[in-house]
């Protein structure tokens, strides 16, 4: 996730984590993550010793993956996130190890990135945020990675955000997948919950990643 752009056109977040950290003062009592694929960021976390860590990924292999690789205090939910609960499809790739896989149909991005074929399905459960996640006020950081769903995933969210300080997301600026989310209507719907952009990364060029920053009402 906080890596750059990868020989097979991966899509990974590359905002740096302890970069962010230590320009903001990050003062973090948990984190969700979303999209958490391996879990490749539970070392960063565990360096910071944040303890109180939920991780979400819906596709099998690669919760099979993630399971042997994150520490046994972490909780892990094989479940996809949105604002309904109910069986989806995803759309699977193999190409990138599944991390370009979306509930989305692929659109500008089968022409961004002609090696990644989407060739395989597989359904999988979809929850709320705020129907699956206990003890809300443990966690006040938001990762999110879902390729273009991610408006969905905070409209599920909504009493959760009300604990949450800070998000990092994914965010597009063009279709590279269908009716996917683009980054002013984030910007609009975490407004009403007092969040601002501070940080954009357009390493992808039609995609990039953004940091949210919840500010103080006065």
């Amino acid at each position: 996730m906080f890596e750059n752009v990868g020989p097979a056109g991966a899509k990974n977040l590359s905002l740096d984590f302890e970069e962010l950290f230590q320009k903001y003062h990050l003062k973090i009592r948990g984190i969700i993550h979303v999209g958490a694929h391996y879990g490749q960021e539970s070392d960063i976390y565990q360096k910071f010793r944040i303890n109180n860590l939920v991780f979400f990924e819906p596709l099998s292999k690669n919760f099979e993956i993630l399971q042997s690789h994150v520490g046994q205090n972490a909780k892990l939910f094989q479940k996809a996130l949105g604002n309904e609960n109910k069986k989806v499809k995803m759309y699977v790739e193999k190409a990138n190890n599944g991390m370009s896989s979306s509930i989305l149909k692929p659109k500008k991005h089968l022409k961004q990135y002609p090696n990644i074929v989407f060739d395989s399905e597989e359904m999988v459960d979809m929850v709320r945020l705020d129907d699956i996640l206990e003890e809300q006020d443990n966690y006040n950081f938001l990762i999110i990675d879902v390729q273009g769903y991610e408006l969905e995933v905070l409209k599920g969210s909504r009493e959760t955000l009300q604990n949450i300080d800070y998000i990092l997301s994914e965010v597009n600026r063009d279709e590279l997948y269908e009716n996917c989310v683009r980054v002013e209507q984030l910007d609009d719907f975490l407004a009403q919950f007092n969040f601002q952009r501070l940080e954009t990364n357009w390493e992808g060029g039609t995609w990039g990643d953004a940091f949210y920053v919840k500010s103080l009402k006065e």
